[in-house]
């Protein structure tokens, strides 16, 4: 089959010949039609996880269908459409697992890290990683919800934000432009944050009700004049960003952060008390959310902006993705 290979870290991209895998017990294999090219890919291929999965096939953002069973699977069939996302498996006997946590599992798996990824035209996977496709999207819809989306619907739904309430998205990039559709779709009324005048068109085009350019405008102050924010979810990886939106917040508000930084954010004490307002960040999702994720997306028309390429394309389409210039999500497909 072909798949991308990763040599070391920091190595270049190339598109090789491998052996189809074999499923073993519990696991299945799946026959990839789509593969997100997600920005964590670059995280993973800079060493930040460890230098131990080297060689590595990246990608996590997979939808296909299953074409083999290992041993003693029961409840999935061959042809069963499947997502598998940053959630590639759990243990089921950490503590995290016990208390049902499992997206923060101690022994948690991350397909391109754990086991070979979704660069490919297959990858096998544990049953504990897969979610089902509904009806309704495509693989190409599908794939980038197994980590984007799912991380953004998750991080909305486990607020304390209701129908109706003021939620602010900051920024409206790969993980921004999702938040938005769900955040209107969900009921919000929703103020999309970023920045240049440019690209207030398209977030009232996603569904913001508001838009916020943060290079003419106080963001806190903007915020505060709509009455404050319950909710700022934070899709940048620019913790100075999420430092100016954070006195926007309401009484009792909060700032979830998804975006990835190792820099930090700057609140007060004073700032955490007065109001009684939190900083909270927020993980991605299991494979039943990522099941719920998707299936919200299909009933509600939420999708996302992709570029797709074919496999063999990838390492162009993985350049294009580090210089910022795919708008918003690469993906790349395998045809079968």
């Amino acid at each position: 089959m072909k798949a991308v290979r990763i040599p070391e870290i920091n190595g270049s991209l190339s598109v090789v010949d491998l052996p189809l895998p074999q499923p073993g017990p519990d696991q299945v294999r799946v026959a990839v039609e789509a593969c997100g090219v997600c920005h964590t890919d670059h995280n993973i291929v800079r060493g930040d996880f460890g230098d131990g999965p080297f060689p590595l096939t990246p990608g996590h953002e997979v939808a296909g269908r299953i074409d083999a069973l290992g041993e003693g699977v029961e409840g999935w069939a061959v042809g069963d459409r499947v997502a598998v996302g940053w959630f590639g498996g759990s243990c089921g006997h950490c503590q995290a697992c016990r208390e049902g946590d499992a997206i923060n599992c101690t022994n948690g798996q991350v397909p391109g890290v754990a086991y070979p990824g979704g660069y490919a035209e297959a990858l096998v996977v544990p049953l504990s990683a897969l979610a089902r496709i509904p009806d309704g999207l495509t693989a190409a819809e599908a794939a980038p919800m197994g980590c984007a989306g799912v991380t953004v619907f998750n991080a909305l739904r486990r607020t304390a934000a209701r129908p109706g309430d003021l939620v602010a998205i900051l920024g409206l990039g790969g993980l921004g432009h999702l938040g938005v559709q769900f955040a209107q779709k969900m009921g919000f009324e929703t103020v999309a944050i970023a920045r240049g005048g440019e690209k207030e068109p398209l977030a009232k085009q996603l569904g913001a009700t508001h838009y916020i350019d943060s290079n003419i405008s106080d963001v806190a102050e903007e915020l505060q004049a709509l009455g404050g924010a319950q909710v700022v979810l934070a899709t940048v990886t620019e913790p100075s960003a999420m430092t100016a939106a954070f006195d926007g917040l309401r009484a009792r508000g909060e700032l979830v952060v998804v975006g990835a930084s190792p820099d930090k954010i700057e609140v007060s004490p004073y700032q955490l008390i007065s109001g009684q307002k939190k900083v909270q960040g927020h993980a991605s999702g299991t494979s039943r959310e990522v099941e719920e994720t998707l299936r919200f997306a299909a009933l509600s028309g939420v999708r996302a902006m992709t570029e797709q390429v074919p496999l063999e394309e990838a390492p162009a389409a993985f350049g294009k993705m580090l210089a910022g210039e795919a708008r918003f999500r690469m993906v790349l497909t395998a045809g079968h």
